[in-house]
């Protein structure tokens, strides 16, 4: 365990790649599920982040409660952008707010993260229909379509191998609209400045599996 007290620079975020950026993710996650988190001097952070930041990596994920991003991969203040809508999935708002993270502020890894039991996923699953919700949902519906032809039995939140499926399809789905919508992110992918990858954080045990 260490304790942290300097924030990313410059400097410090030339030298990533986006393997070890990812790398970096992982072995913080290792230590959130043994219980090793390292001790961090918030106040340090604070200060030294008011005229900047740095980030090594942007990551989508899901608004649930219980996925506390920068936590389940211990990582501090100044460390990752952080998007956030029920369900995972990228929009024209998320896309600039990606491209903005790696093209512009430096960022080095996309990580799409979904998570194991994604209430929004079963609600696609069920064909949830309720005001805005409604057309949230549609955006996951081509996983739960993907999903129905590969997975036996009822294509509902009833069959938890369907939902599994459906959160990692959604998951892959993403990551390829991404690049897909993004020119400039699928050619900073191409040039081998960032990394696309997804993600399942297991609800059950605290890791995340990468797809």
């Amino acid at each position: 365990m260490a304790h942290i007290s300097n924030a990313i620079d410059k400097k410090a975020q030339d030298v990533l790649t986006p393997s070890g950026v990812l790398k970096d993710l992982l072995d913080g996650n290792n230590r959130f599920v043994s219980n090793n988190l390292n001790s961090t001097d918030n106040q340090a952070l604070v200060s030294q982040t008011t005229s900047g930041q740095f980030p090594k990596a942007v990551i989508l994920s899901c608004i649930d409660s219980r996925v506390p991003v920068e936590i389940v991969f211990d990582q501090v203040i100044g460390d990752v952008f952080v998007a956030r809508v029920a369900g995972n999935f990228e929009n024209t708002d998320i896309l600039g707010s990606m491209e903005y993270s790696c093209k512009v502020a430096g960022s080095k890894l996309v990580l799409v993260l979904g998570h194991e039991s994604c209430g929004a996923v079963k609600a696609a699953c069920d064909g949830v229909e309720l005001g805005n919700i409604t057309a949230m949902l549609d955006n996951i519906m081509p996983a739960v379509h993907k999903s129905s032809d590969e997975v036996e039995g009822e294509a509902n939140s009833s069959n938890k191998d369907f939902v599994a499926a459906t959160v990692a399809n959604n998951v892959r789905l993403t990551m390829d609209r991404i690049r897909e919508k993004s020119p400039i992110l699928k050619e900073m992918e191409e040039q081998g400045d960032i990394k696309i990858v997804g993600g399942v954080y297991m609800l059950s045990t605290g890791k995340v599996e990468m797809l």
